[in-house]
């Protein structure tokens, strides 16, 4: 039952089962969570958001690892809890007409191209802490991103 459960949290409710670019449709089953954690608490409900994901994400992901190579392509929780983590910057503008594309445009970027210490979280830290911190600090980078390109708008 564990077992199961973990898979569900950890594909977030399946996405990652996606036979093409399952990292992209995890982050793009973010939004709604997203859009909503921002209406019902604003920064404080998405930052809360992103924490609860982060640590349910890591377990989950740890009991998959029992199972699987490192970093599967079918957990996408990962994703989940990074993006969230670039929307804490901005989530006052995602109640409004925010442009979702340009967010997860700036996330998916930094996720692929995994600029230092993302790289060393993903090749060195071999286990469910590696496999989220990646997304996380990629996370980091869009949302400081997205803040500078905010004060400027």
């Amino acid at each position: 039952m564990y077992k199961k459960f973990s898979y569900f949290v950890a594909t977030m409710f399946g996405v990652g089962y996606c036979s093409f670019a399952s990292g992209t449709a995890g982050s793009l089953a973010t939004l709604p969570f997203a859009f909503a954690a921002a209406y019902y608490g604003g920064t404080v409900g998405i930052a809360a958001a992103a924490v609860v994901v982060f640590f349910a994400g890591t377990l989950a992901t740890k009991e998959v690892l029992k199972y699987t190579k490192h970093d599967p392509s079918i957990v996408v929780i990962d994703e989940t809890a990074g993006q969230l983590f670039t929307f804490v910057a901005v989530a006052d503008q995602l109640t409004g007409a925010a442009d979702w594309r340009a967010f997860l445009l700036y996330f998916r970027v930094f996720d692929i191209t995994k600029p230092q210490p993302a790289r060393w979280a993903d090749s060195k830290v071999l286990n469910a802490w590696g496999v989220m911190l990646d997304d996380i600090f990629a996370g980091v980078y869009a949302a400081v991103i997205l803040y500078v390109i905010s004060i400027y708008l």
